[in-house]
């Protein structure tokens, strides 16, 4: 083999070693790599997060909807009925109203399978290093002889930072409507209760303003023990 050859096979060699990548090249598609997946997390993450923004939107907006549902439902319906059953108590109206606690009577829709007058209490305590609006319900007739007087507990609302009420009605006997924070030793129902709420998470509360069913206050013996539920179809009454 002559050197003239020798010298082209070794130059042949060379180049296809020099085919290659470099050093730099390797290092910028690394780089471009790594800006390509940080891009891809940070999609992933800001996807994530706006699922989670959503669903706590929903969350609240249902919870709102909730608290309002249960002073809609319940409220309206409210009866004015006189506590006759206690015979160490003094007779008592079983409305009653403070700035921040609510007693009063009212039954449950037939779908809810639950008959009678319930008592309804409502006010805030503090649990969990939180304050909540507690609800509490209770038969309001005597239980027949041998059953269990059943008392049932629930949280409304958690998070609470405030939760007033107020109560328009006369002050007195023959006087004008007014509003009022308490609604104690009366002889009958406000016209209207306005409730306010605001909580800890932020949420924006409307203020509710809840019209009642005005009526004459009545002794519960003039309704028996087995009050008819107003929500049940007339036909399921007879």
């Amino acid at each position: 083999m002559s050197k003239v050859q020798v010298q082209g096979s070794k130059t042949g060699i060379a180049r296809q070693l020099s085919k290659g990548f470099t050093l730099i090249e390797v290092l910028i598609a690394m780089t471009l790599l790594s800006i390509m997946v940080v891009l891809l997390f940070t999609s992933l993450k800001i996807c994530a997060q706006s699922w989670e923004k959503g669903e706590n939107k929903m969350s609240d907006v249902n919870e709102v909807a909730v608290v309002y549902n249960f002073f809609q439902r319940h409220l309206p319906s409210a009866m004015p009925l006189w506590n006759d059953f206690s015979e160490t108590q003094e007779r008592s109206f079983a409305f009653q109203g403070t700035k921040q606690s609510l007693q009063f009577v009212s039954v449950f829709p037939a779908s809810a399978g639950k008959s009678g007058a319930q008592l309804f209490s409502l006010e805030p305590q503090q649990k969990d290093n939180e304050q909540i609006i507690n609800v509490s319900i209770t038969p309001f007739y005597p239980v027949a002889e041998g059953e269990q007087w059943h008392k049932e507990e629930a949280i409304l609302l958690r998070h609470v930072e405030d939760f007033s009420l107020s109560y328009f009605g006369p002050a007195e006997e023959g006087a004008g409507s007014i509003w009022q924070e308490e609604w104690q030793a009366k002889n009958g129902q406000p016209q209207l209760i306005k409730i306010n709420i605001s909580t800890t998470n932020g949420i924006y509360w409307p203020e509710m303003i809840i019209a009642l069913k005005v009526a004459a206050a009545v002794n519960t013996d003039e309704l028996g023990a087995n009050t008819v539920n107003e929500s049940e179809p007339e036909e399921s009454r007879n």
